[in-house]
């Protein structure tokens, strides 16, 4: 079966839109979250549990699967879904972020990057043909092409990569094989809308399935992330879908939503998990507070997840407090749950014609963890990598 992307409905008063994914493993609607198995893993979730919470799609990382236990093993036990036992649509990365964010152990050349492995030291090479070959012996329903992440404020920089970006989506392009599997091109550009939207033009001429937007949530302010949504939307092909790498707050996909955005992903959910970070309707919750040590509730009242229909905070901080690995299972289970049934919400009030004012009614009620801090530290973050200059060009 061929990929196919339905645009079913598009929202009045916002950019949001509501669709449907055909795959070869089966259909997903859109806007959707999908939860980030690293390494054909979601941390401490079995395949059972990703349908109990909903899932739909599921993403992998092509970087981290070919260093170990590497992509022809793969493909020997029959793929990434039978290795796996996910029968659903799988979207694998690159890897190209990665590889970017190993700093002073790669090289960066016009034929692609020359790195070391961060688990054992040993050289490797990845162009955007090895990619392509990577990812089609993984087998995911949609793959992705080999991209330069530049800092995000620098603008010479970002206009370098951007030109080596193009380059190697069209190199992605040749070297595709197997018609059976999506490759979606990725724009590029900082936070400069002139290299958006020379981005968003190229990557749009190359006639790819669908588009994904890299190079955000990585140390901008969410102001300039939306400015930058916003300059690219008219830009992009209206009837494919359109992937927003990396972002998975509560807050974030919905204003992501409401600019036109419809698949995305983000390690979040479960790394807070793993830290007593738990979602709420009023806002993230840290279950390592002592307030929490008598408190019967679970998380949510109104939550239907597993976790909710079993378990008090006071059981849940304990088991944080004790470092059981039972506290990170229940407390990813809750938060992609809350993710997904938000994203379901958020459905549902497209085709309803309501979404502004659900977006607006969540919104108004959800907490955001000191959110001016955030906005700071991201700048700051974004500077320091501007300043250091992590990417290595040769």
């Amino acid at each position: 079966m061929a990929f196919r992307f339905d645009l079913q409905h598009e929202d009045k008063e916002t950019a949001a839109r509501l669709g449907t994914m055909h795959t070869p493993h089966g259909v997903v609607p859109t806007p959707v979250f999908m939860p980030v198995g690293t390494q054909a893993t979601v941390k401490t979730l079995a395949p059972r549990d990703l349908r109990d919470v909903g899932a739909t799609m599921v993403l992998a990382n092509t970087y981290h699967l070919y260093l170990r236990p590497g992509a022809d093993l793969i493909a020997e036990m029959g793929g990434l879904h039978q290795f796996m036992a996910w029968d659903s649509p799988i979207l694998t990365d690159s890897g190209g972020f990665q590889v970017f964010s190993l700093s002073n152990l790669r090289r960066i050349t016009d034929d692609g990057v020359a790195f070391r492995s961060h688990v054992d030291g040993s050289e490797h090479l990845f162009t955007p043909e090895k990619v392509i070959r990577l990812q089609e012996q993984l087998g995911a329903d949609i793959i992705m092409c080999f991209d330069e992440c530049a800092p995000p404020l620098d603008y010479e920089y970002n206009k370098r990569a951007l030109e080596r970006t193009h380059r190697w989506a069209e190199r992605c392009q040749a070297a595709q094989t197997r018609q059976d599997q999506a490759l979606f091109g990725i724009v590029q550009g900082g936070v400069f809308p002139d290299l958006r939207r020379q981005s968003a033009e190229f990557i749009g001429s190359l006639d790819f399935p669908g588009i994904a937007i890299g190079g955000l949530s990585v140390g901008e302010s969410k102001a300039d992330m939306h400015r930058m949504l916003e300059e690219l939307e008219p830009f992009l092909p209206r009837h494919k879908p359109r992937y927003l790498m990396g972002v998975g707050a509560p807050e974030d996909l919905l204003e992501a939503v409401a600019r036109g955005m419809d698949m995305f992903d983000c390690v979040l959910p479960t790394r807070i998990a793993r830290n007593g970070g738990v979602f709420a309707r009023e806002g993230r919750l840290n279950l390592r507070n002592a307030q929490y040590a008598r408190d019967p509730r679970p998380i949510e009242e109104t939550c239907g997840c597993y976790t909710c229909r079993n378990f008090s905070r006071a059981y849940l901080r304990h088991l944080v407090q004790a470092k059981e690995i039972l506290a990170y299972h229940l407390n990813s289970i809750h938060n992609l749950y809350f993710l997904l049934q938000l994203m379901a919400a958020a459905r549902k009030a497209i085709a309803d014609g309501t979404f502004a004012s659900f977006k607006e009614e969540f919104l108004d009620g959800y907490r955001t963890t000191d959110e001016d801090a955030r906005a700071r530290n991201r700048e700051a973050r974004g500077k320091n990598i501007a300043k250091r200059g992590l990417i290595t060009e040769l």
